[in-house]
């Protein structure tokens, strides 16, 4: 017997404008839009949604540096919720719990409090407020000696290797040395060895990932200034990256660099590097190196490819959310796998990779992480429900659909509104309880 849509889906919220009362009542605020502009033109199928996208929501278009952004005015309910995020904030011990359930609605796109909150989201901070000096001093302490260490050139480490063992040369004489001739570098570490303990093999080897990373970073939201141009901001954007990743690859041997991860780590970047507080932006590399380790420890067996096809892998996660639409949708989940053969990892693979971020503009996908972020238990199992979200929310063009249509509609999603996508995820969460 197959599952009928559930009846609080066709409640008119999804039919019609929501009032401002529904909305605050029920659903988190969008954020606020960077700069206004018309959503392209787009086809639609000639059979209405199933749930209507109200006329005053258009499509934000992609958040720029912050210095392009226009003014806007917060609703009663950001400003509400902003008070508590605040209060919380303020407190000597944070109650995560409570943080988490506010957060969970959208975080007011106040400056900084996007910041703070995804550092204690992520583990980053400890909840204690007095804790927050020490343990910033000794992570970005730590992330400078990363930096001195992975990211030096082999010329330099065996220069250092041979100052260390030159103790009975004449100190002003070898700290005037920087170059050594080839007779004073150790077999081993020559750039010919072919030895595996080699900083020089390691270096070459290392080679073809670093190239990667420096075409993904160049490649990361090419519409926005603040990742892409030739401003010297965006190219110093840019190293950051570069430095974040590379780091996370050298000392991640398993999982290495994967193509995809610059765009997980461009949105913690972003929040992180436009925070008001100077010293916080100053070190927003090192911070966001750190909250980027914690956020993909939670989601790191998806970008190992030995676990592609094992019950922690990236397919059993594909499988899951297969598992998750049938339960909550049975005749759109025959239609998709079986009907039309849309096999789910054609599109999921993406959406699960990649935390959405490339399925929406970049200001949505900020309100989106704000929920995924605060999930106690890792975003995975919030990022499955707003992926089974995202399938119902359209589920009227896909039943009308072929293999071909519905293959193209689930590989560019179309603009919809962030809230009520949320708000229907939420509902699956509700359900499970």
């Amino acid at each position: 017997m197959k599952k009928k849509i559930p009846d609080w889906l066709n409640n008119s919220l999804w039919s019609s404008p929501p009032s401002s009362a529904a909305v605050t009542s029920l659903t988190p605020s969008p954020l606020p839009p960077a700069v206004e502009q018309d959503p392209p033109e787009t086809q639609h199928s000639p059979i209405t949604d199933h749930i209507d996208i109200p006329n005053d929501d258009r499509r934000r278009s992609d958040v720029d540096d912050i210095d392009d952004a226009v003014s806007y005015l917060p609703s009663a309910d950001e400003i509400s919720r902003q008070a508590q995020i605040m209060t919380e904030l303020s407190r000597k011990v944070i109650d995560m719990r409570e943080l988490r359930r506010l957060a969970c609605q959208g975080i007011p796109d106040s400056p900084g409090i996007r910041s703070i909150v995804w550092k204690l989201l992520l583990g980053y901070l400890p909840p204690n407020h007095g804790l927050w000096s020490s343990e910033l001093a000794n992570k970005r302490s730590q992330y400078k000696q990363f930096k001195d260490d992975i990211l030096m050139n082999p010329s330099e480490i065996t220069r250092r290797m041979y100052n260390s063992t030159s103790c009975d040369t004449d100190d002003a004489e070898w700290k005037s040395r920087t170059i050594l001739s080839r007779s004073e570098i150790p077999h081993g570490e020559h750039p010919l060895s072919l030895g595996k303990t080699s900083v020089w093999n390691q270096f070459f080897q290392d080679t073809e990932i670093i190239d990667q990373i420096d075409r993904d970073v160049k490649r990361t939201h090419p519409d926005i200034h603040f990742f892409s141009g030739d401003s010297q901001f965006a190219k110093s954007n840019q190293e950051a990256l570069r430095n974040i990743l590379i780091i996370f690859a050298k000392l991640n041997p398993g999982v290495r660099y994967v193509q995809g991860m610059n765009e997980i780590l461009a949105p913690l970047f972003y929040v992180l590097k436009n925070d008001p507080d100077e010293e916080n932006a100053a070190f927003a590399e090192a911070d966001t190196f750190f909250c980027f380790v914690e956020l993909l420890s939670g989601l790191r067996d998806n970008f190992v490819q030995q676990l592609d096809n094992s019950v922690v892998g990236i397919r059993s996660t594909i499988t899951r959310l297969s598992q998750l639409l049938r339960e909550h949708d049975e005749e759109l989940w025959r239609h998709l796998e079986i009907t039309s053969k849309v096999n789910p990892q054609f599109y999921a693979f993406r959406w699960i990779t990649l935390l959405l971020t490339q399925e929406f503009n970049f200001a949505d996908s900020l309100h989106i992480w704000d929920t995924l972020l605060s999930d106690p238990d890792g975003p995975q199992e919030t990022l499955l429900r707003v992926c089974c979200a995202m399938l119902i929310l359209i589920r009227r063009r896909l039943l009308a659909g072929d293999f071909t249509s519905n293959l193209k509609l689930l590989q560019k999603y179309p603009s919809t509104n962030i809230s009520h996508l949320l708000y229907v995820a939420n509902k699956f969460r509700v359900q499970s309880v």
